[in-house]
């Protein structure tokens, strides 16, 4: 059962940075005025969409506190790096973001450190 926590801290974190960007993107660049990012940012906290991602955080939050009743953090916590490798995947496929040597080379390293850090238990 502590896993599925882990995983449903990953998978509401994802969802919540998923919808945020897709959202954020529609709505377009943040204005210069003050008085007028006020307004942007308002109108966005107003959207059901980015108020799901808002909740999917704090849902996060719930399954990552049941994690942390089944597991030490120094073990729990580096597979919360998969959700750099989810988010990754998803905006190459959700967003059209460019992948380079460097980002695989970097996403590859943090798989190879959940692995031996999976070891550890």
């Amino acid at each position: 059962m502590g896993y599925l926590y882990i995983f449903g801290t990953i998978f509401f974190t994802v969802y919540g940075q998923i919808v945020l960007k897709w959202k954020i993107d529609k709505a377009g660049l943040l204005p210069e005025a003050l008085t007028d990012k006020v307004y942007f940012l308002l109108h966005l906290l107003l959207n059901p969409w980015i108020l799901s991602g808002f909740i999917s955080a704090f849902v996060a939050s719930l399954f990552w506190m049941a994690a942390m009743t089944k597991f030490n953090i120094s073990y729990a916590y580096p597979f919360m790096s998969l959700s750099f490798v989810l988010v990754f995947l998803l905006s190459v496929i959700i967003f059209g973001d460019p992948i380079t040597v460097q980002k695989v080379v970097g996403l590859t390293l943090i798989v190879a450190g959940i692995i031996v850090t999976s070891q550890s238990l």
